[in-house]
């Protein structure tokens, strides 16, 4: 069995796999941002006869994802697989451009930044635990990057701010599998199902169409069998083989997200 943390699991498809992962016999890490939903839940969670620990950090503070990194390298050193789930939607119709605890892009802090720098922390102890795996929760929804605007500043649209902040996790994703060949560190990105009937997306206005029993199936799968091992640096469709937006296998892309990513993480 392993120990999976995974991101933003106080609710929706995040809190939904939570409950299977605990039921079949794997030790979880449920984050949220939340302390009093957190411990809730790992009540829950423990009562199903399962072992699993509450771990509390706003993504949208850099400061408060490394400290949870930290954290769980030192209080877990067997983790193997992360679930980067947690994230922001389109934002409520006719919001506007909202800027995180470090003064970035939101969409672009919470959906990209964070599973970036919380992967970086804890890569050390993916190695060491190898086979190993992490898991990117993407969205089909992706359009091309802006690296002369990289933060939206300019006609900022909270659908389009989502999309690239979708397509930056999945060009990362493929660049970073690349980095991690032969280390037994798989990492893969997938779009679990569309419009799932989450609080994220009724909040921005839309009719769900599917469920989050739909969603975990893909992550599961990606989590706990043969399938997240075999393949790394793919893009998955649910549990299916798939293609993200053209842009994300750009070489060149990854060069510049990885520049501009450096920048703003402050690791450049």
């Amino acid at each position: 069995m392993s120990t999976i943390l995974i991101t933003g699991a106080t609710s929706g498809l995040g809190r939904y796999v939570a409950f299977e992962l605990v039921r079949s016999g794997h030790v979880v890490l449920a984050h949220g941002r939340d302390r009093d939903r957190a411990e809730a839940l790992v009540a829950e969670l423990t009562a199903e006869g399962g072992e699993a620990h509450g771990l509390v950090a706003d993504l949208a503070s850099l400061a408060q994802v490394r400290e949870l990194g930290a954290r769980v390298a030192a209080d877990h050193p067997g983790l193997d697989v992360l679930i980067n789930n947690a994230g922001i939607g389109f934002g409520a119709p006719g919001s506007g451009r909202e800027e995180s605890a470090d003064g970035h892009e939101l969409r672009l802090a919470v959906n990209y930044l964070a599973p970036v720098a919380l992967t970086r922390a804890l890569l050390p102890v993916l190695r060491a635990n190898a086979p190993s795996r992490i898991v990117n929760v993407g969205s089909a929804g992706q359009v091309p990057l802006e690296f002369d605007d990289f933060e939206f500043a300019v006609g900022y649209s909270g659908v389009d701010a989502y999309r690239r902040s979708k397509l930056a996790l999945a060009a990362h994703t493929f660049a970073l599998a690349e980095e991690l060949a032969g280390s037994g560190v798989s990492v893969n990105v997938l779009h679990p199902a569309t419009f799932m009937d989450t609080a994220m997306v009724r909040d921005g206005g839309v009719n769900p169409i599917s469920t989050v029993a739909d969603g975990a199936a893909g992550v599961l799968a990606l989590a706990t069998t043969d399938l997240g091992l075999v393949d790394s640096g793919r893009y998955f469709d649910g549990t299916k083989p798939s293609r993200a937006h053209a842009e994300a296998y750009d070489r060149d892309v990854w060069k510049r997200l990885e520049a501009a990513t450096n920048r703003l993480l402050g690791t450049g």
